[in-house]
């Protein structure tokens, strides 16, 4: 065993010399070599670079998408933002042309008004009554029973007041009366809600009144609560019936109160006093200190 091993030792010595001897003369080997190295070194690097080539590729793209998503989000904020002001500017401008024409409109004779915004309705077979709520009260001089008008026509009246709000009854409630007059053929009714959604009812108009589909009904003046003249409402149809003594009438109000978020509300003005008719004025006599009353009816001057 041992000449064998020894044998083949000395075999690959030989082998290695001639080899190398032969390298020498002729450099075979070291260009074999060179080119087997290059060959396994490139084999053994190029699969690094490009996993590196696609790390890098991928870290660039994913910051560039972090970068564009976090720009995509502030130009979404800020489109959003942009819409949230043109809309309050539009609500805004809307507004403004809303309270110009309030600002326009002329109350009856002997009548001023002031504006009120509209807070919340209570409407519907879920409300009690047909009540919409403004947002001012007895502390702005507001009263049961003052008219609440629009640019339209009648609202209602007042029904509660609070400090600083109120409730308004609606001329659709079952509960609203309203003196009516035709504003055509003067023929007189009482117009009465019966709902909100369905048409109010003019009663107590003649059989032989004269009152057509289309004509205005104005307030008559002659509850006490809503000034003369004022718009109230338009006949839709008219019936006559065999076994009753007055006309059917279907009316549409002029308002749709679930549009509405201003109105005005009417008062009275204060009497003034040259409006209200003399007392009398006390003329002392200088001759014997005593006192004459002479009554003049200021009134009719």
């Amino acid at each position: 065993m041992s000449k064998k091993i020894a044998v083949m030792i000395v075999a690959g010595i030989f082998v290695y010399l001639s080899m190398y001897t032969w390298n020498l003369r002729t450099g075979h080997l070291d260009a074999l070599s060179s080119y087997t190295g290059l060959d396994v070194s490139g084999f053994i690097v190029r699969p690094g670079i490009w996993a590196s080539e696609k790390v890098v590729g991928f870290w660039d793209r994913y910051v560039f998408l972090v970068g564009l998503k976090q720009e995509n989000d502030e130009l979404r904020e800020e489109s959003a933002l942009l819409k949230r002001e043109n809309m309050i500017l539009g609500a805004e401008a809307r507004s403004a042309g809303r309270l110009e024409k309030l600002l326009d409109f002329v109350p009856p004779e002997k009548w001023g008004f002031s504006g009120a915004r509209v807070i919340f309705h209570r409407m519907g077979p879920a409300g009690v009554l047909a009540t919409l709520a403004v947002d001012k009260g007895s502390a702005s001089g507001v009263e049961a029973d003052m008219p609440v008008v629009s640019l339209g026509g009648v609202v209602g009246r007042i029904l509660n007041t609070g400090a600083a709000t109120s409730s308004v009854l609606l001329i659709t409630d079952s509960n609203s009366h309203i003196a009516v007059i035709g504003e055509n053929n003067r023929s007189p009714g009482m117009l009465v809600g019966q709902g909100y959604g369905e048409p109010l009812m003019l009663r107590y108009v003649n059989l032989n009144a004269v009152i057509e589909p289309g004509e205005l009904l104005l307030s008559s003046g002659l509850s006490g609560i809503y000034p003369k003249g004022v718009p109230v409402a338009r006949v839709v149809k008219v019936q006559r019936s065999d076994i009753s003594l007055f006309l059917t009438v279907l009316v549409d109000p002029l308002v749709d109160v679930a549009g509405l978020e201003e109105v005005l509300l009417l008062k009275r003005t204060p009497v003034s006093e040259e409006d209200e008719p003399g007392e009398g004025l006390v003329v002392r006599d200088a001759a014997d200190g005593g006192e004459k009353k002479a009554e003049t009816d200021v009134a009719n001057q």
